[in-house]
């Protein structure tokens, strides 16, 4: 048990950890940088971002969520309880993100990717963008929290 509990404390925290990197660089790097172009190049950057990342993603965010509620279980059953705390508050971090994403960010991300692919500009894409990072820093915050809770569960493991 004690190998599978840590084997899946593990794949969740690397897979998460993924995630977390690229919503901390969207937050520290992106977002200051599409500030500064016009509305072509960040209806055509954002675009094209978007339409990579929503393929891509889902394979970490996936393998994050289900091997951290994974350790939850595993833990929970094995009566570690600190474990078991600290990855279900992890897995609670990661369904609250991924409500954020689904109902606020994957919206935005479907528009400038359709604007992208249809080689055009959105006509709100300053709007857009300004939506998607209304919650950039709640998605890192959320994140943060993920890892934390799963850097916990590995350790009390």
């Amino acid at each position: 048990m004690e190998a599978l509990l840590q084997t899946l404390a593990v794949v969740a925290t690397m897979a998460n950890a993924v995630v977390y990197g690229t919503d901390v660089f969207s937050a520290l790097v992106q977002r200051p940088a599409m500030a500064h172009v016009d509305d072509v190049v960040l209806t055509s950057t954002m675009g094209q971002i978007h339409r990579f990342g929503d393929q891509r993603m889902p394979v970490p965010g996936v393998f994050g969520l289900v091997a951290t509620v994974g350790t939850t279980v595993v833990a929970a059953v094995d009566g570690k309880t600190v474990t078991a705390v600290a990855a279900g508050v992890a897995a609670v971090a990661l369904v609250v993100w991924l409500a954020v994403y689904n109902k606020i960010s994957a919206p935005v991300n479907k528009e400038l990717t359709g604007a992208a692919l249809d080689c055009r500009t959105a006509p709100d894409a300053r709007t857009l963008q300004r939506t998607w990072d209304s919650v950039i820093n709640a998605r890192v915050a959320l994140q943060t929290i993920a890892l934390g809770g799963m850097c916990i569960a590995l350790l009390a493991s």
